[in-house]
């Protein structure tokens, strides 16, 4: 990924510690059921890893609304506005995908310009990447800010523009801003499942997540929305995040907080290798709660608030994998005992964007020999002698050969599980490493082969 700003303090809790931090707001798949609309016409058959949409209250300084912008023939909203508070930090963290999207450019250049001060809009079309469509699809964009711009009274700068869709379609800007008018009006405090929706491609279900967190005894709110179901991988993702907080937090210190937290959350899953053009993470501080201003990523009082932050921000990454095209396995795979934790994330990255591997994991067979595979083609230093793969609670191999204790019946039971985990260590040294991807099944295949039509 490529960052709007250089990272300048390193702050954070593990992965884990994150996870378990986190709080999902909605515990009730009834409540969640019900506010969910009927599939629209043609729509894909909801995962059957999904997981409810949780229970996300009003964040201060944020407003939201989304309409139908044409960009789909079916009847569904594809058109997400958000109005921000005056004087809300921003941050963000984007693809490094060298064909890039003029959504990308345009966010990136603004951020920068602006140095993340005062975000006052934000503008999401789906069903168009906007991508690969030279200087008329970046005049698209900048008609579209120029137009919210007008209408919330603000600079061109102040509005951050994402699209997603097809790759080489211009964007049709006057779909969104003949819109503009009634968004105004449609404005509200309390919609986010309805933005989640509004963005989602070939998504099978809506991404939110929620956490509160205490910022020097003042509580503060965090809320996010993402999509993404293929052309999932690390830097980032054929993802779209966006993530506010009512928190008043400066915008270096944001953007420290984005960057840092996108390694450990979005940059740890893949569901099939391939990354996007117009990967975006959004991150916003609307300053509008009690808390005291922060000014510094490793400020103490914020402690609390980066653990919740990083979590929300797994929450959704993991929802990105339980979505992935066809997916009907959500895995996790460690590894330990690498040279480096970047060897062990080449590693485990190597084992989880293996089509053998993931084929395995559809058919339900417990094919440890796959996984010895993919160890070795990372070309990564292990000791073979050494190496260590398990299934679960189950040794498949270990010290370069099966294990003594494989019983073949007690492993392919546990890989009719929908959740699997796989744990490798490879006897270098002290790197670890977590990635979580999803099987690779037909239904991939028929979704990606019929994805224009």
């Amino acid at each position: 990924m490529e960052v709007a700003a250089k990272p300048v303090e390193v702050v954070g809790q593990t992965i884990e510690r994150a996870r378990a931090a986190l709080k999902r707001a909605d515990k009730q798949p009834q409540a969640a059921a019900a506010a969910a609309p009927a599939p629209a016409k043609g729509a894909l058959p909801v995962s059957p890893l999904a997981v409810p949409f949780p229970k996300i209250p009003p964040i201060a300084g944020v407003q939201i609304a989304t309409a139908r912008a044409g960009f789909y023939k079916h009847e569904r909203d594809d058109l997400l506005v958000m109005r921000f508070a005056k004087g809300t930090s921003a941050a963000g963290v984007f693809t490094r995908h060298g064909i890039g999207s003029a959504p990308v450019d345009w966010c990136k250049k603004h951020l920068e310009m602006s140095k993340g001060a005062d975000a006052r809009a934000l503008v999401v079309n789906a069903g168009c990447a906007n991508s690969f469509t030279g200087k008329p699809g970046a005049d698209a964009v900048r008609r579209v800010a120029s137009a919210v711009a007008k209408r919330f009274d603000c600079r061109q700068r102040d509005v951050m523009v994402a699209s997603t869709g097809v790759i080489g379609v211009l964007l049709d800007d006057a779909k969104i801003t003949q819109r503009l008018s009634d968004i105004e009006t449609r404005l509200t405090d309390d919609n986010w499942a309805g933005a989640a929706r509004a963005i989602m491609t070939t998504d099978t279900f809506a991404k939110g997540a929620y956490a509160e967190a205490v910022i020097d005894g003042e509580k503060v709110k965090i809320a996010g929305i993402c999509k993404g179901s293929g052309m999932i991988a690390p830097d980032m993702a054929t993802m779209l995040a966006f993530v506010a907080t009512d928190a008043a937090i400066s915008p270096a210190a944001l953007q420290t907080l984005a960057s840092l937290y996108t390694r450990t959350t979005f940059n740890c899953v893949t569901v099939d290798g391939d990354r996007s053009t117009n990967d975006t993470l959004l991150l916003f501080a609307t300053g509008q709660s009690s808390a005291p201003n922060i000014s510094r990523a490793g400020d103490k009082r914020l402690a609390d608030f980066r653990e919740k932050l990083e979590a929300v921000l797994l929450d959704l990454a993991l929802q990105l994998v339980r979505d992935g095209e066809g997916a009907s396995k959500f895995v996790k795979i460690s590894v330990t005992g690498a040279e480096s934790p970047a060897s062990a994330r080449k590693i485990a990255r190597t084992i989880a964007e293996s089509p053998l591997v993931k084929t395995a994991f559809a058919g339900e067979d417990a094919n440890w020999g796959r996984i010895a595979m993919a160890i070795g083609r990372a070309d990564e230093p292990i000791d073979r002698d050494r190496v260590k793969i398990q299934f679960g609670p189950l040794i498949a191999a270990q010290d370069g050969l099966i294990s003594p204790t494989y019983d073949e019946a007690k492993m392919s039971a546990y890989m009719k599980n929908q959740e699997l985990e796989v744990s490798v260590d490879v006897g270098v040294g002290r790197g670890t490493a977590t990635v979580w991807t999803c099987d690779l099944t037909k239904q991939y295949v028929a979704i990606n082969g019929d994805y224009r039509s």
